[in-house]
Parts: C-alpha cells; structure tokens; sequence
C-alpha cells in the first residue's frame, strides 16, 4: 500500500466530495461499515446506498487527520470532521475510524463518533 496518510486523506476527500461510489470503493466486496452506533451494513452496494442518503443529511463535510497508526492489518484514523449542516451551521465532532485491511481494502470499517450535535435543534 502507498503512504498510509496520503491513503486516509483520499478517503476523507473523498467524503468529502460526497463520492459514495468511490468510497464503497475502499472497501471489499462483502465488507462490512458501521458507523456510530447504527447497525453494521455488509456488502459494498449496500454500504454505496447508506453513505449515499447520509450525505443526503449533510450539507457537506472536512475531514482532518489528528493522527495515525498502521500495523498492516489495521489502521487507525484518529480525526476531526467539520460538517455543514443543512441550515448552513458548521458542527466539528472527533472520531476514531478502525479499518481492519484486506491486502489494500477495507474488510471492515468501524467509525466511532459521536454525531449527536449533528442533528441536534
């Protein structure tokens, strides 16, 4: 795999760009993503349609890297996400990704966070 940093910002870019077919990209074919506490969603077409409707919700988001670790089999993304709100409100929130690799995919994406003031009135 390329410079693990340069990999985990083309991941937040392209989030960032609200690309979910190049997101499910990432990760393999039957791999699985769960985010916050919402159920785990397997299969990378599903995983295409669930980030889809999210960043429906969003008005766009900025993903920062606070830092890094990889051991080969799994990296950790410890980061920062700006988001846009529909109404034009920015809310930052921390997170922790986990991504337990397969050869260069993701075979599972973990995202921990806490995205409650993200939808909060």
């Amino acid at each position: 795999m390329q410079n693990t940093k340069s990999w985990i910002e083309k991941i937040g870019k392209t989030i960032d760009a609200k690309d979910s077919r190049g997101f499910s990209k990432f990760i393999t074919e039957k791999g699985s993503f769960r985010f916050g506490n919402q159920p785990e969603v397997t299969g990378r077409k599903a995983i295409e349609e669930y980030v889809s409707a999210f960043f429906g919700m969003i008005g766009s988001s900025v993903h920062e890297i606070v830092n890094h670790w990889d051991n080969k089999d799994h990296i950790v993304w410890e980061g920062k996400v700006t988001y846009t709100r529909l109404d034009g409100r920015t809310v930052p929130v921390n997170f922790t990704n986990i991504f337990y690799m397969k050869g260069d995919l993701i075979e599972k994406y973990n995202i921990y966070i806490d995205n409650t003031p993200l939808f909060a009135e």
